[in-house]
Parts: structure tokens; C-alpha cells; sequence
């Protein structure tokens, strides 16, 4: 599968990706007059947030704070302008136009369709995204380890093999996967063909639903519930947002819900493997410190991908309690355990 391949291409470059962000001074490249901290002048960055929901917001806190632990912090060295579109595509157009009318110096872009309008808008204005999947399927980058473009940042491709693994000790009898995601988001469709991947080498059998907004996700879960064991749900921003109103439905159906992501899991989803998007974001903006020092442009900046090693298994006592479902204990031994409503440290 054409996109299975890219996924797994990421991967491969993932070491490299990672030694990027960890040995920030061993890439080339040269923006001309930026140096940094040191020249004492005031750089200007916009930081654009799809919507709001755990994952992005903690992306969001982590690039600040890697900026910040890198020499740029605002009130210094940095003004920031931070705008939230709230999902909606002419919030996103109005924003960009803003950006680059004020001549901002740097886009931090939270989520593929924030960073896909970004680019769209400018050529010039280096963007450094995060919380998106696949920057190639996006068309924001040639190829995951040379951008050539205007365009980098980290990428949330979460380990959707181990996520199964994980829904079987779970659901050991499950035949049936069903998920939920948006249509038009390319990240969601990236990693739900990884799914049927996934679940075909397995002989599991994948039930799908698509919605086009958040007033589609409760409709769409509950034409779902019935046609199969145990859901799965991808880092859908849409989804992501409505994790209450999708969770109200799966545990009056007595069915677990194993997740893209840890911020979807304490809002009430059962289980995931996966990493925290803080650090995904605090990467990203180490990335966007090294742009503005002068140290390297995003052309030549490899997509980061987060390590196998930073990923952990997390579980919902509370899920687990309101489904009557019991985890091997050698499962809940290794995992962080949450509940529902607690927030990431």
C-alpha cells in the first residue's frame, strides 16, 4: 500500500529525524542576518491552533517552552502572536493574511490543515509545524528528509501496530474494529489506511464511519457500536475534540475505545500507546529556535518523528471500571494509569 510505504519510509528515517532535534547544531544551512538571542533584537512569531483540545494545546505549551529553553522567550526576545482558528477554514485564511501582512518572522502551525493554509499563503515566512501526520501526503514537503521547501516540523504519526497489540490484550476476542474520522482530513486518512493494514494481517475486520464536523461524531458513533467489539480512533482533530460525546455512546454499548493519543484517553477513552504531544511540540520548537539563530532553514531540516522509546502504554482505570473490563495485570504493571478528566503533567 502506497501510503503504508511513506508511513513506514518515515519511520525509517525517524533516527535520523530525531538526531536532528538532539544535536541541533550538527545541521547546515544559513538564513542570512538571523543570529539568535545574541544580536539583541525582538523577533515577531505567529503560532496558529487549529482548535482546542488536550493534544494541541499541549503541542502548543511545548513549543513555547522549547523557544524559550533555546534562547527565545517573549517579553525579551519575542513577540508572540497566538491565534486559535477554532476549526474553521476563513479563521485559518484571516490568519494567515494577518501573519504575513505583519511580517512575522516565523510560523509555528499546530495541525495539518493550519499548516497547509500557512503554506499556502507564504513561500518566504519559514514554518515550523507539529501535530501533523504526514507532511508529504500533505503536500507541505517533497520528502520527509529534505523538505525543499518552506516548510518542517514534527510529525504525530502514532505506533498504529502497537495500538492493536494494545486493543487485543484488551479485547482479546474482538473480530471487528470500527473507527470514526474526519473525510476531509488528510492526517486522519493517512493513518486509518495504516489500520486496514494493520487489522488485515492481523484477520481483524475494519467497520468505518466519516464525518465532516463535530456535529456529525454522535450520529456516526452510534451507527457504529452495534457493527463491532471495540472502536479505534485516530488523532482526528474532530474527534479528538468530541472524546465526551463519542465516549457517552461506547460505554452505554459496553465498548472500549483505544485512541491515538493520551489527551483523548483522560477525556474519558479507554487505552492507548503512544507519546506525549508536549514533547512533540517542545521539538518542534527547538526546530524553530535553530531557524531563527540562523543555524539552518527548513528546506534542509529533516520532518522529526517521535522515538519508539518515547512511546508508553496508558489506561483509564475509570474506562476500565464504567466497560467491567480487566486489563492483564502485566499490562496495567507497565502502563500509566489515568482517569477521566485528569491532565497531563
Amino acid at each position: 500500500m502506497k501510503k503504508q510505504s511513506k508511513w513506514m519510509k518515515g519511520i525509517a528515517v525517524a533516527a535520523i529525524a530525531a538526531m536532528s532535534m538532539g544535536m541541533l547544531a550538527g545541521c547546515g544551512g544559513n538564513t542570512g542576518n538571523k543570529q539568535g538571542e545574541a544580536d539583541g533584537q525582538t523577533y515577531k512569531i505567529g503560532v496558529v491552533q487549529l482548535m482546542q483540545h488536550g493534544a494541541l494545546d499541549q503541542a502548543n505549551q511545548g513549543m513555547i517552552d522549547g523557544l524559550k529553553d533555546n534562547g527565545f522567550e517573549e517579553g525579551k526576545n519575542l513577540e508572540i502572536d497566538q491565534q486559535n482558528a477554532q476549526g474553521d477554514q476563513s479563521n485559518l485564511q484571516s490568519i494567515s493574511q494577518q501573519f504575513v501582512s505583519n511580517e512575522v518572522d516565523l510560523i509555528l502551525a499546530i495541525a495539518t490543515p493550519a499548516a497547509q493554509v500557512m503554506a499556502s499563503a507564504t513561500e518566504e515566512i519559514p514554518i515550523v509545524g507539529t501535530a501533523i501526520t504526514s507532511y508529504v501526503d500533505a503536500g507541505l514537503v517533497q520528502s520527509d528528509e529534505a523538505p525543499g521547501t518552506n516548510v518542517t516540523g514534527t510529525s504525530d504519526m502514532n505506533p498504529v501496530e502497537a495500538q492493536i497489540n494494545l486493543l487485543l490484550q484488551l479485547v482479546p476476542d474482538a473480530k471487528t474494529v470500527g473507527t470514526i474520522y474526519t473525510a476531509s482530513e488528510k492526517n486522519s486518512e493517512v493513518q486509518v489506511d495504516i489500520l486496514k493494514s494493520v487489522c488485515e494481517a492481523k484477520g481483524l475486520t475494519v467497520e468505518e464511519r466519516t464525518i465532516s464536523s463535530v456535529n456529525d461524531i454522535q450520529q456516526a458513533a452510534q451507527s457504529l457500536v452495534n457493527e463491532v467489539d471495540v472502536l479505534w480512533l485516530p488523532t482526528d482533530n474532530n474527534v479528538a475534540s468530541a472524546m465526551p460525546q463519542v465516549v457517552g455512546v461506547t460505554d452505554e454499548a459496553g465498548l472500549a475505545t483505544i485512541c491515538g493519543e493520551e489527551s483523548m484517553v483522560r477525556a474519558g477513552g479507554t487505552a492507548t500507546y503512544g507519546f506525549s504531544y508536549y514533547k512533540l511540540g517542545y521539538n518542534a520548537g527547538v526546530m524553530a529556535a535553530q531557524i531563527l539563530k540562523g543555524e539552518s532553514v527548513p528546506a534542509e531540516m529533516p520532518i522529526g518523528y517521535m522515538p519508539e522509546e518515547d512511546c508508553v502504554a496508558i489506561v483509564n482505570t475509570d474506562a476500565l471500571t464504567a466497560l467491567n473490563l480487566e486489563a492483564p495485570a502485566e499490562l496495567m504493571e507497565n502502563a500509566t494509569q489515568v482517569t477521566t478528566g485528569s491532565t497531563a503533567e
